[in-house]
């Protein structure tokens, strides 16, 4: 079974333009199933002119590299209808020699005619291969882990979180599995495995074959140990300020090496880093950010060596994290830090509205001295405390009164 991801309606308000449409995600994450579920539709709607190729199968791709021409050419003999609209779905597109050339060609040339999906595992090698030749011409979308309301679709849970003011009941049940979704993270493999080893398994595999060996190979990394073990250390400081200097000196690694492997990591989705929020954009620029890694079950498994049984602050902050970045987008999302240690763990800042956000796993551990400060300052009206366990306020003038919102997770 194929589940429908919350992206598919997004991307079906460009099923049938001109532009080709590119999803970004990193391995694993279900670019290939979001594919073939957009397949499914098209053939329910009564479309047939469809083709699907993996160009990680090498007579495929080298197929596309023989050009755009030679690519129509095999279409046309293989089925392909020219009185009707075709699909062609194009998995793994960053392994094309030049794919920005093949896209655009392609475009300008039959775009009135087929339509172009196309996936890519790392948006830097992407972003290398591809030239500004491209504006106009493609759709991008970013395709991350699962949120928590996939989660719930894809353990076949019937809740609708959406509707607000559940029954505490129901919010009792939603616990148990959102910290089962904390632990053991977002990856759709692993969702859909029930058992815990295997979970286990699965997960080393992605890290092993897909991160240290793919990221390692694109960026020809040859001191592999001092990679792996930076990698470990980064997923430690999940939710933490990031300190170049530090790292360095702990992985045993140049300060630039430690830059250029953030950036990559960074841009194969494995990581996020996130600025603070600043009035001045000049001081938000320079100032030092915080690491998030996209999938807390990863980050656990790095850290822990296994799944641990209770959930800690940092991977809980990181979870209401990738929550946020999933629904929000990452230019939205900051954190806000004073020089005398004040902080905020997030400031979405969408729409010129901004929303001060705490994450705690226990209501009673919070101090509202920060959030005060904060919406003296920048005249704010309400905030967030996001809490797993302990008691929220449900007394609802007590919450406008002292203008502090306490939600679970999924309330968000």
């Amino acid at each position: 079974m194929i589940y429908k991801r919350k992206i598919v309606d997004k991307i079906n308000k460009f099923i049938n333009s001109k532009e080709v449409l590119v999803l970004h995600g990193a391995r694993q994450v279900g670019k290939t199933s979001l594919m073939f579920y957009l397949i499914e539709e098209l053939k329910k709607r009564q479309d047939d002119n469809i083709f699907y190729f993996d160009l990680e199968i090498s007579r495929f791709l080298e197929l596309a590299n023989a050009g755009h021409d030679e690519f129509f050419n095999y279409l046309a003999a293989t089925g392909y209808d020219k009185n009707k609209k075709a699909f062609v779905f194009l998995d793994e597109i960053q392994y094309l020699d030049d794919p920005s050339k093949f896209l655009k060609l392609f475009h300008d040339n039959y775009g009135g005619k087929i339509k172009l999906i196309a996936s890519g595992s790392s948006s830097f090698e992407i972003k290398r291969k591809f030239k500004n030749s491209l504006v106009g011409r493609t759709v991008n979308f970013e395709i991350w882990p699962l949120s928590f309301e996939e989660f719930l679709i894809f353990k076949n849970k019937k809740y609708d979180i959406s509707a607000g003011n559940l029954p505490e009941a129901v919010n009792e049940e939603l616990k148990k599995l959102y910290k089962e979704y904390v632990i053991f993270g977002a990856y759709p493999q692993i969702v859909l495995e029930n058992d815990i080893f295997k979970k286990e398994v699965y997960l080393n595999q992605i890290i092993s074959a897909y991160i240290k060996k793919d990221i390692r190979d694109l960026a020809r990394i040859k001191d592999i140990s001092k990679f792996n073990k930076l990698i470990e250390i980064l997923a430690a400081q999940t939710g933490n300020l990031i300190n170049i200097l530090e790292l360095s000196g702990t992985a045993g690694l140049a300060r630039q090496t430690v830059e250029e492997y953030l950036f990559l990591l960074e841009n194969t989705y494995i990581i996020k880093l996130v600025k603070p929020f600043y009035r001045n954009l000049r001081s938000e620029l320079f100032k030092t950010p915080k690491i998030y890694f996209i999938d807390h079950g990863l980050a656990n498994l790095l850290t822990f060596k296994n799944f641990p049984r209770a959930i800690a602050g940092n991977i809980f902050e990181t979870a209401v994290f990738s929550d946020l970045l999933k629904k929000y987008g990452a230019d939205n999302i900051h954190f806000w830090r004073t020089s005398a240690k004040q902080e905020i763990d997030f400031i979405v800042n969408k729409n010129k509205t901004i929303w001060p956000i705490e994450a705690k796993i226990n209501a009673g551990s919070f101090k509202s001295a920060a959030m005060d400060y904060f919406v003296k300052e920048y005249k704010i009206k309400n905030r967030n405390l996001v809490f797993l366990e302990g008691k929220r306020k449900n007394n609802k003038s007590d919450q406008i009164k002292d203008k502090i919102i306490y939600s679970y997770p999924w309330e968000i």
